[in-house]
């Protein structure tokens, strides 16, 4: 794979992309950083990658991107120019559920989660190794890819229902407006409802990495997932997460 970088760098919010013959059929990545050297490293060790990459270099510039076309992931930088990754991430889950990776060169934890909780389905740290950020990447768009389609009638439980072929769940009828990561948690739940998931499963399922120390990524997702299940109950008994010390999480039917 070969990238075509416009003369003299990178322009704010312009972008670069592969000129290999079938672009069409490569997962679409938008990297959003106003870094134009870890852009260019990024395009070098991507470049043996089936991906079209495009580059965008303040956050109003994404936010425009997003809103004309579509992305099979999105990397975002938290410490963008115009807009911040936050806000464009605030942006982007009102209309849909495009897999987003959040990259942050702070470590504080609140970062973190404040990204989680904002929607994003990963996060990395700066500086990260290449070949890490690519085994998120390569998880989080196995996830959002979900399973074939298959003769499946749906999950159900109480009045919440969940169609894997889709990455589709329901409270009631209603839509419940999930992220991919929180799609999967909900999956693996209903799945194994009434017994006890670990957190070293779950994060390996549905996250599609091993659990590490002070990883409370999975704690985020579920408790998002929780809130949204208690928001679009309204009373309608949907199922409860519980979470069990020093284990993991068990899905019960009952109020949420």
């Amino acid at each position: 794979m070969r990238y075509r970088p416009h003369p003299g760098g990178l322009p704010s919010g312009g972008t670069f992309s592969a000129d290999a013959v079938q672009v069409h059929a490569q997962p679409a990545v938008l990297l959003a950083d106003d870094d134009a050297e870890l852009a260019q490293m990024l395009a070098e060790f991507f470049a043996d990658e089936p991906f079209d990459l495009h580059f965008s270099q303040d956050g109003t510039a994404t936010a425009g991107l997003l809103a004309q076309r579509d992305f099979d992931l999105v990397l975002l930088d938290v410490m963008l120019p115009g807009m911040s990754g936050f806000e464009v991430l605030r942006q982007v889950r009102r209309s849909c559920d495009t897999p987003v990776i959040m990259m942050t060169a702070r470590s504080a934890q609140e970062d973190r989660i404040q990204g989680l909780e904002s929607g994003a389905d990963d996060y990395v740290c700066k500086p990260f190794s290449p070949a890490e950020l690519l085994a998120r990447m390569r998880a989080v768009m196995r996830r959002s890819a979900g399973r074939a389609p298959q003769a499946e009638a749906g999950l159900a439980i109480g009045p919440l229902r969940l169609l894997p072929q889709v990455q589709q769940a329901f409270v009631d009828g209603r839509p419940l407006a999930l992220t991919s990561a929180e799609l999967r948690v909900l999956e693996i739940l209903m799945r194994h409802a009434g017994t006890a998931v670990t957190r070293e499963h779950l994060t390996e399922a549905a996250l599609g990495r091993q659990l590490e120390a002070y990883d409370r990524s999975l704690d985020t997702h579920v408790s998002n997932l929780r809130r949204k299940l208690r928001q679009a109950a309204a009373g309608a008994g949907a199922p409860a997460i519980r979470g069990l010390r020093n284990l993991g999480y068990m899905l019960l039917a009952g109020k949420a």
